[in-house]
């Protein structure tokens, strides 16, 4: 079975609003780039979707745009490249390397998770947490920022139930941001 990982920007006070953490920066886009090919797929939700989609989808021209770094290609082509599934009863349909999933998202994860692979990465707020109520959720990594942001979507607010973790592995950066993994403590019989 291949594991099902969640990775996301985080504040110090728990925002997850892609704009409330630091600008990304060379150490940062490593780390994501290195997230991103750790998986076999990725899984969005409608919005965050749409949201990687208009950033990080490569233009008809065959080209990165202008304002797009050097350092900042390597995540953009992992990202555009990867395979991608989008849980959505709203869209009517995806494309950029994407199947569209309808219907009970936590079944549809199941099988997703039974298929032979490496990996699949989760982003997002709504999904994750819905994801992590089931008990999908096989590892954590939080990016946390060293900023207060005082405002926006909270990480995994409206948890049914604690989910108690062990950590796994701790990498500080020169930004002062501090990338934590963490994997569920599974009860033992």
């Amino acid at each position: 079975m291949r594991p099902l990982r969640y990775s996301i920007n985080v504040t110090l006070d728990g925002c997850c609003h892609h704009e409330a953490g630091l600008p990304p920066d060379e150490e940062s886009m490593r780390f994501w780039t290195a997230e991103m090919e750790r998986a076999d797929a990725l899984l969005f939700g409608r919005v965050t979707y749409e949201m990687m989609e208009s950033a990080w989808r490569k233009p008809a021209t065959g080209r990165w745009p202008d304002w797009m770094e050097e350092w900042q290609i390597p995540f953009a082509e992992a990202i555009d490249g990867a395979r991608k599934y989008v849980v959505s009863n709203t869209l009517a349909g995806v494309d950029w390397n994407a199947e569209l999933v309808r219907g009970d998202a936590g079944q549809a994860v199941q099988r997703l998770k039974q298929e032979p692979g490496g990996g699949l990465w989760v982003g997002g707020v709504t999904l994750p947490r819905a994801l992590a109520d089931l008990g999908l959720i096989d590892e954590y990594a939080f990016l946390v920022q060293p900023v207060l942001a005082g405002h926006g979507p909270t990480l995994l607010a409206g948890l049914r139930e604690r989910i108690p973790l062990e950590q796994v592995d701790r990498h500080e950066f020169g930004s002062g941001a501090v990338a934590l993994r963490y994997r569920p403590m599974r009860a033992t019989a």
